[in-house]
């Protein structure tokens, strides 16, 4: 009960601190030692507004890659816990409310194409989606991709690759490129976002593929995932 209670009171501080109610719940048995503690499901309901069309058809060549953050956090805490692991620096998920970031970009003026949260797969996984379904290319730039410290050294330690590792308060959102400034400047305004950063563009060449600019000047693809996502998330 001292566990249920606390989920419960960090799920109260979670919906106040985004401004959401919670609606409903339901409970299940399952057998015994074959749970893990808890499980917690959620569905979310929000309004497009009028006029707001945020599509991956709607990328074009030419439109800037952002991210909202720093990237790996969340799927390094993660792992840390599970597993007993300490390392150097403090690593805490980046789990946070996005929805005052999108609504302030909207709000001023910013000509949204596409926006997608960077969680399964991490950022390499959702690019790729992104291509695919656009039939377009993109190139990144390793060096403007935001990652701390304590999270690249985890990575490296484990064999890990942070643009693979899963996010909770991170999205990626591909505007025109005339608007990427300003769209940083948007997203810079808040605490959670304050990271943010434009690490690429939208390309008409090598259609439906993801290619990576290296620190070192050489170039290698970005893949999809392959195998199972470590650590496992959901």
């Amino acid at each position: 009960m001292d566990v249920l209670q606390r989920v419960v009171n960090s799920m109260a501080e979670a919906a106040r601190a985004a401004e959401v109610p919670i609606v409903t719940g339901d409970t299940k048995v399952v057998d015994r030692g074959k749970g893990d503690g808890i499980f917690i499901n959620t569905s979310g309901v929000g309004v497009v507004p009028n006029g707001v069309r945020v599509l991956p058809t709607l990328i074009q060549p030419g439109d800037a890659i952002l991210v909202s953050g720093d990237l790996g956090s969340h799927g390094v805490a993660v792992l840390s816990v599970r597993e007993g692991l300490t390392f150097a620096g403090n690593v805490e998920s980046d789990t946070a409310p996005l929805h005052r970031i999108v609504a302030d970009l909207i709000d001023s003026g910013i000509d949204i194409h596409c926006l997608r949260d960077l969680t399964r797969g991490g950022l390499a996984s959702v690019l790729n989606e992104l291509a695919v379904a656009a039939k377009v290319g993109m190139m990144v730039e390793e060096p403007a991709i935001p990652a701390r410290e304590p999270v690249r050294g985890a990575c490296e330690l484990l064999g890990l690759d942070p643009l693979y590792v899963a996010n909770e308060g991170r999205f990626v959102a591909i505007v025109p490129a005339q608007q990427a400034e300003a769209a940083l400047i948007v997203m810079r305004r808040h605490e959670a976002a304050n990271q943010a950063a434009h690490i690429g563009i939208v390309i008409d060449r090598n259609p439906s593929m993801v290619v990576l600019h290296t620190v070192v000047g050489t170039h290698r693809v970005l893949d999809l995932l392959s195998g199972e996502q470590l650590p496992r998330i959901c």
